[in-house]
């Protein structure tokens, strides 16, 4: 006998040693990485995305508070007081010094007497944003517009205004610049790759962007988006909307408008690409090792099993084998079974004959039982053809039972299958029957007895009931009766919807097998009751004759 050079233990503990031996390191390392590179690269993204938007934010700024800083000076120059337009016109290109940044003076009205985009005296009309206008001189402090057309250049613009209290001048001051001019402050050198940035205003209309994004002045930013950014700065992600991107935003202090920036997460976590190399090398160390300590384990089951089928095929060959010790518990379990194998070919030849005389048993029974509906039937039918028919449809039945049984092994089949499988060709939609009763697993003769009596009762209802109208219904309830012989069981068949009903003049084996074999296969009682509106058959019976018991 071979000593084992590895201690006993079941075949599972050994494919769970393999299991671990490969999977334990690898998933170690990786779990271990895996956490703190999601934890730390999620958290640092979002606070740099919020970071961003801030920075922009504050560039922004910068520009409307220098814009708003020359308003203020302007507003309190000796001409306007004196409202000398001419001087106050050359003083403020001369303040100005710029090409990208217009002054404006309007009344109350929007009418604008001074444009120094223009030249002096030439006829200007209207503001192109009234709303900003009056939104200023209501709240009295300055404002930042939202992104208009303007009425003169027709080009995307905005304006900071300054409202000007009890100047004879004109009632606001603002100065005016083109969207695109503000689109250079708006960079994206300092975000990841494929990311973009944007100015929005009240309204939720780009005034600005930058980046690899297709926005223009104007565009309406995605009204669901910007549902979410209430706070005064923060992240926003979402896979519907922004798959596989994320968003940060951030209000410009003391202004309306809002800084934003967004892109693909990929792109801004490209440093994890070197991580990943790191622990790709080393998980493949690890696995080559887990590899080498599995096929040591392997090689002793792969030993084990080839001593099993050595067994297995001497005994194939009619020997009577002893059982081998082996490394493997469940190993040795199965060469004490083949070993014994031989001795229990008596037992299997004795459980064939049982089987066989079970076999003759149940023909013998069902024989007997075609054989007393065809004489019932020849004495009941006046000719051959209708001898036939009837003969035909009882075994019809009896055979949807007796298929039923054969696939459960004869071991019994559910109250609500045997309806099922006897009414279904019967009924012409699954409204005209009801079930009602707790289901339960009937023997197998009362599968075949009951079987016979449901098709007839079908047959009868087809031809002169409830199923020969269509608002036809049946209703098949059962219920347990407590009584002093034991618990009995009341089943009625009840019909309803049909045509009149009238008791039969002449019994043929149709009542026969409804009431007379139905009493005697059940040992209980039957009544038919032939009410107008539809007929009534009830059982009642013990429980345990039509109740298999489970095992």
């Amino acid at each position: 006998m071979r000593k084992p050079h590895f201690p006993k233990a079941s075949i599972g503990a050994y494919l769970i040693a393999i299991a671990l031996a490969i999977a334990l390191p690898i998933l170690a390392f990786v779990a271990l990485l895996l956490v703190q590179l999601e934890d730390n690269e999620r958290d640092a993204l979002k606070g740099d995305t919020v970071q961003d938007a801030q920075a922009l934010a504050r560039v922004i700024d910068r520009q409307l508070q220098d814009m708003a800083t020359t308003l203020r000076l302007l507003s309190s120059s000796p001409e306007l007081e004196h409202n000398d337009i001419a001087t106050f016109f050359a003083r403020t290109e001369t303040v100005l010094r710029t090409d990208s940044l217009f002054v404006l003076l309007m009344n109350k009205d929007g009418t604008l007497r001074l444009n120094t985009r223009w030249p002096l005296g030439q006829p200007l009309g209207k503001t192109g944003n009234p709303t900003a206008l009056q939104s200023a001189l209501d709240s009295g402090r300055i404002e930042a517009s939202d992104v208009f057309r303007g009425a003169n250049t027709h080009r995307w613009v905005y304006n900071v205004t300054l409202p000007l209290d009890h100047s004879s001048a004109g009632a606001a001051l603002a100065i005016t610049q083109d969207a695109d001019e503000l689109a250079k402050l708006v960079t994206t050198q300092a975000l990841p790759p494929g990311w973009s940035a944007a100015i929005l205003d009240k309204s939720g209309h780009v005034i600005a962007a930058g980046g690899p994004t297709r926005h223009v002045p104007g565009d309406p930013f995605d009204k669901e988006i910007l549902s979410k950014l209430i706070a005064s700065s923060g992240v926003y992600q979402d896979e519907k909307i922004l798959p596989h991107s994320l968003l940060g935003y951030a209000q410009i202090s003391g202004w309306s408008w809002k800084a934003v920036v967004w892109g693909p997460v990929a792109s801004a976590q490209a440093s994890l690409m070197s991580t990943w190399r790191f622990l790709i090398y080393g998980g493949v160390t690890l696995l080559m090792i887990a590899l080498i300590a599995v096929y040591a384990l392997a090689r002793q089951v792969r030993t084990t099993i080839q001593d099993i089928a050595g067994m297995a095929d001497r005994m194939g060959r009619g020997e009577i084998v002893a059982p081998i010790d082996t490394s493997v518990i469940e190993a040795n379990q199965v060469a004490v079974a083949l070993s014994n194998a031989s001795f229990d070919r008596s037992v299997t030849e004795d459980r064939l004959h049982f089987v066989m005389h079970e076999l003759v048993h149940r023909t013998k029974n069902l024989l007997a039982l075609a054989q007393a509906m065809t004489r019932q039937l020849a004495r009941q039918t006046d000719s051959v053809d209708t001898f036939q028919r009837a003969v035909a449809d009882r075994l019809e039945g009896l055979a949807r039972s007796i298929e039923v049984l054969t696939s459960e092994q004869w071991s019994g089949v559910s109250l609500r299958r045997v309806i099922d499988i006897h009414l279904a060709t019967f009924l012409q939609a699954p409204q005209h029957l009801d079930v009602v009763g707790t289901d339960f697993l009937l023997k197998p003769e009362a599968v075949q007895n009951l079987g016979l009596v449901l098709h007839e009762l079908a047959t009868n209802s087809v031809k002169y009931g409830a199923l020969s109208a269509p608002e036809g219904k049946i209703v098949i309830e059962w219920k347990n009766e407590a009584s002093e012989a034991g618990t009995m069981i009341r089943f009625t068949w009840t019909e309803s919807g049909g045509p009149p009903v009238k008791p039969p003049t002449v019994t043929g084996f149709g009542t026969t097998v409804t009431k007379a074999h139905a009493a005697a296969s059940f040992s209980g009682n039957v009544e038919i009751d032939f009410r107008p509106g539809g007929l009534v058959w009830m059982l009642v019976a013990p429980r345990n004759i039509m109740e298999r018991e489970r095992t």
